[in-house]
């Protein structure tokens, strides 16, 4: 079976694995009003918490950054659930393994963060229904998945963990002889180039449903191409920038996981015409009442779907339901509710308080406790 995207029905990728939680900074975790040293390395801004700029390897679990040697790569490549052809693809290539799983953790991890809100909070659970049909949510997997690899694919390349690429070779800059590359840039030309080898060519035409779904796997690999920057640092004589040293360097992936969450709230519907010029299937807006007259193409990047969604109201083979999910009172109880109401509940909370920089890198706080309401959608 052929895959065009991360998504699928086992877990939240195409690759039979579970997917844990991203571990937080290393350092001891004081107890209860006690005080305890929290470690704040430059790589780890948000300690506890996801910022969008956490280093995306290594993942607990998954390895150190270096390749697998020897066999153990091949072995890692049997356990992923892939085609027969791209566990070839696999194999060949050490360090893929590994990278895939980062794929689908940053995927899914981004996922929930966009969908925390709504009634469909991208849960693990129902996704086999889910992927089956043609929904909103359907299109957004697709194109998150397919931009986590691209992004994850990437940066692996200039974090030296593929064998068959290293840094981005394409600087393509004015002026070459006054901007010297001396900082790995982010591979993206080989990353797109290996994803599209490694999803392979696509279901047949006339298949509404595999348009769409090729459709927004390029809308996920191109939210991540706009966010490719140059990064440059200057070196010269009181600052002067006659030497620059620049590279290519992709944004965080919370904000590609931002823009594809804008294009999800303004996805498109779509129903299929063929096109008699060209003899293949293409994707219309369905023609508005009393027109007759086929409605606009979707523009390249609008995300596009075939049905309309459930309410994820009640649990169904699609979701869990909204029941026992927290909610602020003020802002989404009503809507994340689904008019059912919500319980409140009294609970003690722990927080960092009292927090102090000490020399050297490490932040020292103590441990408070305080009483907080919860609300949380009744069943």
């Amino acid at each position: 079976m052929l895959h065009t995207g991360l998504a699928a029905p086992d877990g939240f990728g195409i690759y039979g694995y579970s997917l844990g939680a991203l571990g937080a900074c290393p350092g001891p975790t004081p107890s209860l009003g006690q005080t305890g040293r929290v470690w704040c390395p430059a790589r780890c801004p948000g300690w506890g918490s996801l910022t969008g700029r956490e280093v995306l390897t290594p993942f607990p679990g998954l390895g150190t950054a270096a390749p697998a040697q020897g066999g153990a790569h091949l072995k890692q490549c049997d356990l992923l659930k892939l085609s027969r052809r791209q566990k070839q693809l696999c194999r060949r290539e050490p360090g893929l393994a590994e990278t895939l799983k980062d794929a689908a953790h940053l995927s899914l991890l981004e996922c929930q963060f966009q969908f925390r809100h709504e009634r469909w909070n991208c849960s693990l659970e129902g996704r086999t229904g889910l992927l089956k049909r043609g929904f909103k949510e359907t299109a957004f997997l697709y194109a998150v998945s397919a931009a986590a690899l691209t992004h994850t694919l990437a940066r692996a390349c200039s974090a030296g963990r593929m064998e068959r690429c290293t840094c981005d070779d394409s600087p393509g800059l004015e002026s070459r002889q006054a901007w010297q590359w001396g900082v790995c840039g982010d591979n993206l030309k080989y990353s797109t180039k290996f994803l599209n080898n490694f999803l392979g060519p696509k279901r047949g035409s006339k298949d509404l449903r595999a348009r769409a779904d090729a459709h927004n796997t390029h809308v996920g690999i191109k939210a991540v191409k706009s966010g490719l920057r140059t990064t440059c640092k200057c070196h010269g004589v009181s600052g002067s920038c006659a030497v620059r040293t620049c590279w290519k360097q992709l944004s965080p992936f919370r904000e590609t996981g931002q823009v594809l969450k804008l294009r999800y709230d303004s996805a498109v519907k779509v129903s299929s015409a063929t096109n008699e010029a060209l003899g293949r299937l293409e994707l219309w807006a369905p023609a508005r009442p009393g027109s007759p007259t086929k409605g606009p193409a979707p523009r390249p990047g609008d995300l596009v779907y075939m049905e309309d969604s459930p309410s994820f109201c009640r649990p169904s083979k699609y979701s869990p339901g909204t029941g026992g999910r927290l909610c602020s009172r003020e802002a989404s109880c009503s809507s994340l509710c689904c008019g059912r109401g919500y319980d409140t509940q009294s609970r003690l909370a722990a927080f960092s308080c009292h927090c102090q920089v000490q020399w050297c890198c490490y932040v020292e706080c103590q441990q408070c406790v305080r009483e907080e309401l919860v609300y949380t959608c009744k069943h």
